[in-house]
């Protein structure tokens, strides 16, 4: 088999390569950690091991790049380019897409703009990449809590309706969803001995989470309505 004398590096080749690249790799898998922990800490798919290993290798991917490309070739960049479609594809696999809700797009968002940490350290870029992480923490921790406390961010919540009785129970939800104009949605139905339980979600703001339990709770029909957060919320 044929290997081109342009990937035979000598021992003091590989010295000099190494003495940089060990620097870029433990960057990027630091860099991409402070996001995984952010992600851990909200249970995601896209963890602390994945996000560091992402940028780890998108940092290691672009180094090679450059180095396979060796001096006489302007394309130092075909390894490199590669990552973004690749990346897209794993970006792909974190988006569930149900009946009436998209999950994982922020997910999968971090884990694109945490690969392009990792070539920015692998390029070097040692402070740009500081930059995008501290730019990426501050849109998943405090852009978020901005959009919830002015009322712009609708989040997907359950709502459990236990009564003795499902058609008047189903008749109550009915009627205050549609003075709402809200499309129930039911997730789960089940009896245990006497007691049915119907679980619908609605996506929702602050104002009108407020305002559905609050109707719910005044329905005769409902002995108990519980409102809980959807674990899969992004």
């Amino acid at each position: 088999m044929f290997v081109s004398s342009q990937y035979h590096f000598s021992a003091f080749e590989q010295m000099v390569l190494s003495s940089g690249t060990a620097k870029r790799l433990l960057l990027a898998c630091l860099l991409g950690g402070v996001v995984g922990v952010e992600r851990e800490w909200r249970h995601k798919a896209s963890g602390l091991r994945t996000n560091m290993l992402i940028c780890m290798a998108c940092a290691f991917f672009t180094l090679l790049s450059a180095v396979l490309a060796g001096d006489g070739n302007p394309n130092k960049g075909q390894v490199a380019s590669n990552i973004v479609q690749g990346i897209g594809f794993l970006g792909a696999g974190l988006i569930l897409h149900t009946r009436n809700r998209v999950l994982g797009l922020t997910s999968a968002a971090s884990v694109f703009a945490v690969a392009s940490i990792g070539m920015a350290c692998g390029a070097g870029l040692y402070l740009e990449a500081i930059l995008a992480t501290m730019i990426v923490l501050l849109s998943l921790q405090l852009i978020g809590m901005l959009e919830g406390k002015l009322g712009w961010k609708h989040f997907p919540m359950l709502y459990e309706v236990r009564g003795t009785d499902q058609l008047k129970m189903y008749v109550a939800i009915l009627s205050v969803l549609d003075r709402m104009s809200i499309r129930l949605n039911v997730l789960d139905k089940d009896s245990v001995a006497e007691l049915e339980r119907i679980t619908f979600v609605v996506n929702t703001d602050r104002k009108m989470h407020q305002s559905v339990l609050a109707n719910l709770r005044a329905a005769d029909a409902a002995d108990e309505v519980i409102a809980f957060r959807d674990e899969e919320e992004e």
